[in-house]
């Protein structure tokens, strides 16, 4: 072998000793084969409402809170109400009666569910923005896709229709609504207001969007559908209740509306359609809930009426 080829020989032992080097001492040098999306750790995608900025935890300590303020709440509006009636504080059974005949008191027990709301909302606010690092709207989803309002017309139609079918089945009795609600024309106004403008903001921002978003992502889509349909339904059963004893005829359809609300989370993936029906369902309600002394009134003066055509004829 000539001194040529020896030369040739150590160049190329030389090459390859740096592309080694390189190799071992600098590994970034070389571009790296692209990371598929689907397999990155959720801290590493974008912020969106199926990747949010925090936790099961969290959202569940937001739900505690929600709850506790209005409990609190009611109790600072009610006590000092409570303090100045003839009342024997040893009997529990007796003043916790009174709260819920007397009218004054509903009322300031629905009174107290306006600033809960409120406080609710802003922790919320605070835990969906990360304390101001993001969007508010575009971490929960605000973008209704195909849904539109005549929608939830149409799916509270069906509600209704289920309700109907469900009270000739089982029966309705009295619940601890309906007697608040008989208690005062005050008491319904009070509920109609926010049942239509506070309620379905707060309960969707909890439920569907703090609760579902950190569940699907930990759990999968269909345990997180599961816990946050039986959850909601579940907080709502006492009002529905009579002595303990739940009103299926209510309960079932609200169950139903839970599971819609779900579902229709999974699937536009936004907040903004469920608060949209939520409150479609609650404000024709509350419509009726108003109209309801005018329209037995207007049933029962055309069935005189109609006796009456009757009678002439006979």
């Amino acid at each position: 072998m000539d001194s040529t080829t020896n030369l040739e020989l150590e160049v190329i032992l030389a090459k390859l000793f740096v592309v080694q080097n390189y190799e071992l001492n600098e590994p970034d040098f070389y571009p790296q084969p692209p990371v598929k999306r689907d397999i990155l750790p959720a801290d590493a995608l974008p912020i969106s409402p199926n990747n949010p900025p925090w936790n099961g935890w969290t959202a569940l300590g937001v739900w505690v809170a929600s709850v506790i303020f209005i409990s609190v709440l009611q109790m600072l509006f009610l006590m000092p109400y409570l303090m100045r009636q003839p009342l024997d504080f040893s009997d529990k059974i007796g003043v916790m009666t009174f709260a819920k005949t007397d009218p004054t008191a509903i009322l300031l027990q629905l009174i107290a569910v306006i600033p809960a709301h409120l406080f609710t909302f802003v922790l919320a606010w605070l835990v969906v923005t990360g304390f101001r690092k993001f969007a508010f709207r575009e971490t929960l989803g605000w973008d209704l896709g195909r849904f539109r309002i005549w929608h939830a017309f149409v799916m509270f139609a069906g509600f209704y229709a289920i309700a109907l079918v469900l009270a000739y089945i089982f029966g309705t009795s009295e619940t601890d609504f309906d007697r608040m609600l008989k208690s005062s024309r005050s008491a319904v106004f009070l509920v109609a207001f926010f049942a239509t403008f506070t309620a379905p903001l707060i309960e969707e921002v909890i439920y569907r969007g703090l609760l579902y978003s950190a569940f699907q992502r930990r759990f999968g889509v269909v345990l997180a559908v599961i816990f946050v349909t039986v959850l909601f339904t579940v907080v709502h059963i006492p009002q529905y209740s009579s002595e303990s004893i739940p009103n299926y005829a209510s309960v079932i359809p609200l169950l139903l509306l839970s599971l819609t609300l779900t579902l229709l989370r999974v699937h536009t993936k936004n907040l903004l359609p469920c608060i949209l029906l939520h409150t479609v369902v609650n404000a024709v309600q509350s419509v009726l809930l108003i109209l309801q002394p005018y329209i037995e009134n207007y049933i029962k003066t055309h069935q005189a009426e109609t006796a009456s055509l009757i009678q002439f004829f006979k």
